[in-house]
């Protein structure tokens, strides 16, 4: 018998319902997904800030910051990417299930992975939102450098350069970081979440 024969699901004394009635609000993911430099971070943040001001529960589970700890011993080649985004999906179902509103903001380049995500996070009021900007406008902006790194070579198996991104062709909400100012696109998505029920806003 295999360890995963082993091991059953334990089930609390307090459900996610008691966590919304707890918390005044219902919880979801909103999956930021886009090319590096498209403004993900920023946006992620920044809507985690509104939110803590109104007393919404939130917390941002980003890419950079999650592959410090949980994720360090991941690369980047497409295996690496797929087992990345599989560890996040789970500790999103996990701070969702706590009742929290969970921002995700991962490049997720791969259709498919982010179809998993979606499939497994289908309970947990889901919500895949495109983060769109240009390839030439994310060269520009390039905070890191990395771009430029990528293009000499320095870097490997980089989204937009030596990796493919693929547009989602369905998302909830898409946010157009290189047409609008940051203020904007702030609002857009707290105007969304409200229009889902997730906030106030």
């Amino acid at each position: 018998m295999t360890k995963k024969n082993n091991v059953v699901w334990y089930n609390g004394h307090i459900t996610r319902e008691d966590r919304f009635r707890l918390n005044g609000h219902l919880s979801g993911v909103l999956w930021f997904t886009g090319l590096p430099s498209s403004g993900k971070s920023t946006l992620a943040h920044k809507v985690e800030k509104k939110l803590f001001e109104q007393g919404i529960r939130s917390y941002v589970l980003d890419g950079d910051n999650v592959r410090h700890g949980l994720n360090a011993d991941l690369g980047f080649s497409r295996d690496h990417r797929s087992e990345n985004l599989r560890r996040t999906v789970e500790l999103s179902k996990l701070f969702a299930d706590a009742g929290i509103i969970v921002i995700s903001a991962f490049i997720s380049p791969c259709a498919e992975d982010r179809e998993y995500a979606r499939q497994r996070l289908a309970e947990f009021n889901f919500y895949e939102i495109y983060i769109k900007c240009s390839l030439s406008k994310c060269m520009e902006r390039d905070p890191k450098g990395h771009y430029e790194m990528a293009r000499q070579g320095i870097l490997k198996d980089y989204t937009g350069i030596s990796a493919p991104y693929e547009i989602p062709p369905n998302p909830e909400l898409i946010i157009d970081t290189e047409m609008q100012i940051l203020e904007e696109s702030i609002q857009q998505i707290l105007d969304f979440l409200k229009r889902q029920g997730l906030a106030g806003c």
